[in-house]
């Protein structure tokens, strides 16, 4: 079976939607890539505010082996958003991405045309053999399309927005102005979406990066004749700079050294006893940088100090960049910071803490931006009750695929903190498992695999010490993850020259570029390789190792 000739789609062309596909070309496979937006590739990179800028360096932020144009990384250290969509639209184009994008397809819904699903629920090997295709007898149906593989490249931050629920005649019903969750929002288009605050009093419900960028959108159109009134429980840990007292925080929370003091999926006795050992290493480090930001930010004076460790921030994925001149503009009162438990809707605005009694907010708009539903937006894309009961109930297999839905990858959905990198290696993990190079363990290894790093990312996303959030993020293990997919590949994972480099710079995407140029010219060795040994000794593949 010519895997090449298998068709491959591919739902999404965002950061993750691009490089799986540039990956798949790499293995000689031809991806058709649906891409809902009519008007280009970059996913939510093109309908976000005005004044949003990655929350990672640029230096960080990139694929390995496409740097950012030199007038823009010299120039910015956190680009805008279009200079990060023509970023990714130069990185299409560069590897022939383009021309495999059907823009303004949306893919409502997915079903699975192969054996039934109760069937394929049972099997002791993913697809049937632990392999991309199975026995080439399964397909994906979109619409009127069939496809041998399908990778779910959707994302988190789009599509399916979370909103509140209220007591009757609590929620936006009763209200008598507009309210609209972020992402509408964001999807507006600048200009309207500047009509829509400018001269009107606004509220922005939310603590996450979204809220951060709307209020202080809304505070530099209106000024402090109407000022902007940010509703939130608690404060995030958003700063102005990616360094402590002079020391990069990836040097300090994102090397091999770094990793040694928390515990890691299938790590062993060892390892897990020295994590013990180092905690109060990774807690001072925590303080130092806490007590440099609260330094450098005046949020205790505005009472913006989280209650989560800054350590469990980086960990959770959930530290942003704070937007310019922030608290300037809550010290000339055009932002109003309000600290509430809950919120509920009445006619000329919001009550805080669901109390008759409590303070009103007045508003004309009110904004909520308090997140999204990623999970929803994974089940509404199959047809089959079983797998939407099944995508959500166990967890992804080396974040990728689910050991009981076949012939599918998901790329984008587990983040990290310089998140665009992992998603090329997630790429280039899929790309091998499609092209042959290896062939994946039973299912039942799979899950015990996969439950316990879900385990490791449950309690990652609860924080360390408080706070919250419900998205997976690999954060604290990053180095720990790509080790693994180096190894499932047939690579070495440790690709620093010294062993001070190895132990104290953190990985990032020219690291990757020097290991990653050689992919594509020794994978077709290293398989050709194990095709030879397999003539000599049968149709095996190896195995994945299930456990690190």
């Amino acid at each position: 079976m010519d895997a090449t000739k298998k068709r491959v789609a591919i739902v999404g062309a965002g950061a993750s939607g691009l490089t799986a596909c540039k990956h798949a070309l790499a293995k000689g496979f031809r991806p058709v890539v649906f891409e809902a937006a009519g008007d280009g590739v970059g996913g939510v990179w093109r309908r976000t505010l005005a004044s949003t800028r990655l929350q990672t360096p640029a230096f960080a932020y990139r694929f390995s082996d496409f740097p950012w144009p030199v007038d823009v990384s010299g120039a910015e250290v956190f680009p805008r958003h279009d200079q990060v969509v023509e970023y990714l639209a130069a990185y299409a184009r560069r590897h022939g991405v383009t021309e495999c994008v059907r823009f303004g397809c949306k893919v409502l819904a997915a079903e699975y045309a192969g054996v039934p699903d109760e069937e394929a629920a049972a099997w002791d090997r993913w697809s049937g053999n632990g392999e991309a295709f199975g026995d080439g007898s399964g397909e994906w149906l979109l619409t009127i399309h069939r496809f041998d593989f399908l990778i779910l490249c959707t994302g988190r931050f789009s599509g399916v927005a979370h909103t509140p629920t209220f007591p009757p005649n609590r929620g936006p019903e009763v209200f008598h102005g507009q309210v609209l969750h972020s992402m509408d929002y964001s999807n507006m288009g600048h200009a309207a979406a500047d009509e829509l605050i400018r001269g009107k009093r606004v509220a922005v419900v939310g603590s996450g990066k979204s809220a951060f960028d709307t209020v202080a959108e809304c505070a530099a159109a209106n000024g402090g004749r109407y000022p902007c009134a940010m509703i939130c429980r608690s404060g995030r840990w958003m700063v102005n700079g990616g360094f402590v007292w002079g020391v990069s925080l990836g040097h300090l929370f994102c090397n091999r050294l770094a990793e040694l003091t928390v515990r890691k999926p299938g790590e062993g006795l060892a390892l897990a006893l020295l994590a013990i050992l180092l905690t109060p290493l990774r807690w001072l480090l925590s303080k130092l940088a806490e007590t440099y930001f609260k330094m450098q930010i005046p949020m205790e004076k505005h009472g913006m100090v989280p209650e989560e460790s800054f350590a469990g921030s980086m960990s959770g994925c959930r530290l942003g960049v704070l937007p310019d001149k922030f608290y300037d503009r809550v010290e000339e009162g055009s932002i109003l910071i309000k600290r509430a438990r809950s919120f509920s809707f009445c006619t000329d605005g919001l009550v805080l803490d669901d109390d008759d009694a409590g303070e009103r907010v007045d508003a004309d708009v009110v904004v909520l931006a308090t997140g999204f539903r990623g999970d929803q937006k994974l089940t509404d894309m199959f047809v089959s009750a079983t797998f939407k009961q099944q995508i959500v109930a166990a967890p992804l297999y080396r974040q990728c695929v689910h050991p009981r839905i076949p012939q599918m990858a998901v790329i984008g959905y587990t983040e990290n903190l310089t998140s665009i990198y992992t998603f090329e290696m997630m790429a280039k993990w899929v790309a091998h498992l499609l092209a042959g190079a290896f062939r994946l363990p039973s299912v039942v290894r799979m899950e015990a695999s996969a439950a316990e790093w879900d385990e490791h990312l449950v309690t990652r996303r609860h924080g360390e010490g408080g706070g919250g959030g419900d998205k997976p993020c690999l954060g604290a293990v990053s180095t720990w993850y790509n080790d693994e997919l180096c190894r499932d590949m047939g690579y070495e994972p440790r690709r620093k020259k010294g062993i001070l480099a190895e132990w104290l710079q953190p990985y990032g995407p020219a690291d990757y570029a020097e290991h990653c140029s050689c992919i594509y010219i020794s994978a077709w060795k290293i398989v050709g390789e194990k095709a030879k040994r397999r003539k000599s000794r049968g149709p095996k593949v190896p195995v994945a190792r299930a456990m690190a």
